[in-house]
């Protein structure tokens, strides 16, 4: 399979990856806003079970969108999408043992993980929205570590507000 054919397979099934962003910002939503109003702690178990459901969250809405099944068992950049996951939940994993002395650099070192993350997607999807995506993520974490003081729930909030603004520019942009 050709590279843009595997982009473009990628694109239409998974609608430019624009539902995984959204699903993504609103669980980072609704985390800072926990970390705001009940606990830091609740906040962070948000993050980690409202992360597990961002596949199924996603597939849901991308079977609602898009009604014509795209087989992409073959396509190499399924792959490379699940192994990014893995990256992901070692990132959870040392933001959440850094956290217990550090609480206030949980959200700042996930935003890190999740920026990183999303500049593999350009690959994936072909879309150098992903290097601007990650990029403006990677920035927010530098300056929220670099001002740790801040709230926590503000880096949550902001990362979330973020993926969701994205999100909406996938979907219009989604025209394979």
């Amino acid at each position: 399979m050709d590279i843009r054919d595997a982009q473009k397979q990628m694109k239409f099934a998974f609608l430019s990856g624009g539902p995984g962003a959204l699903v993504s910002g609103f669980v980072w939503i609704i985390a800072g806003l926990i970390a705001k109003f009940h606990s830091f702690q609740f906040s962070i178990l948000a993050l980690f079970f409202g992360g597990m459901l961002i596949y199924p969250l996603s597939a849901l809405i991308e079977g609602q969108i898009n009604k014509s099944k795209t087989d992409t068992k073959d396509n190499p950049f399924v792959k490379l999408a699940l192994e990014g996951t893995i990256f992901l939940f070692v990132g959870l994993f040392i933001a959440f043992a850094l956290s217990r002395s550090k609480p206030e650099l949980f959200y700042p070192i996930m935003l890190l993980i999740i920026g990183a993350r999303y500049l593999t997607f350009q690959t994936i999807y072909g879309l150098r929205t992903y290097w601007m995506l990650g990029g403006l993520l990677l920035a927010l974490g530098i300056f929220f570590t670099l001002y740790s003081t801040i709230p926590a729930y503000f880096a949550a909030m902001a990362g979330g507000i973020i993926e969701v603004l994205f999100a909406f520019y996938l979907f219009k942009g989604n025209k394979t």
